[in-house]
């Protein structure tokens, strides 16, 4: 049975420099397993909306709920361990550390959320179809930008987070690698997971059970 409310904003705004308003007054409910794409021009406030509740950043006013514990209010090694514990995160940018394997930087994520485990570590890249001892051990430098990407949601997946937070997770991928990556994320929807996803491309927001548009820090509509 699905919880209502499993991620709740209330009255959440995030102003920088005291002046430029990135979310203004944004109120949201979201059940647990669903899939919300958020779409927006450039500069809107989708990234920082995901901050928020990626626990990455916190509010300037308003509040972020998630299952009942009001993330925002927590100190910062409280934050830290609730991300690592109920939270993946996927960059467009991947933030792979440059002087470790593949391998390696999924078992860092282990590292600092509980133990390592270097076969459940091996078994979570094969399943993003990363699974050649070549690309177990090469550093991000020698990897495609598609396997970058697998191996980033592999960290992401590695500590079995209930939320996955995606910022434009196809956006510097070609067609077949962002469909190799959409497929991953459908698959982890499928089976329970929360997908909160920011992209610019309708055909992928489509894939979702619910549309967040936002337009200057304001949500504009829902469906």
């Amino acid at each position: 049975m699905m919880v209502t409310g499993y991620i709740q904003t209330h009255n959440l705004s995030r102003v920088y420099d005291g002046q430029t308003w990135a979310l203004n007054n944004v109120n949201l409910t979201i059940e647990e397993g669903d899939w919300v794409s958020i779409i927006g021009p450039s500069g809107s406030g989708k990234t920082t909306l995901l901050n928020m509740i990626g626990c990455l950043d916190k509010p300037t006013e308003g509040s972020v709920v998630i299952n009942g514990i009001t993330v925002n209010t927590l100190n910062q090694r409280q934050l830290t361990q609730f991300r690592r514990e109920q939270i993946g995160l996927i960059f467009q940018q991947h933030y792979l550390i440059p002087y470790l394997t593949a391998l390696e930087n999924v078992l860092i994520a282990m590292y600092y959320h509980s133990s390592v485990n270097e076969k459940k570590a091996i078994e979570v890249l094969a399943k993003v179809g990363i699974e050649h001892q070549r690309q177990l051990n090469n550093k991000p430098s020698k990897l495609s930008g598609g396997e970058q990407q697998r191996v980033c949601i592999a960290r992401a997946l590695i500590n079995e987070p209930k939320i996955l937070v995606a910022d434009e997770p196809t956006g510097n991928l070609d067609q077949k690698n962002g469909q190799v990556v959409m497929d991953l994320i459908h698959n982890l929807y499928e089976v329970g997971h929360t997908i909160l996803l920011v992209t610019h491309n309708m055909d992928i927001a489509k894939q979702g059970n619910q549309i967040l548009q936002i337009v200057d820090g304001k949500v504009w509509s829902s469906n």
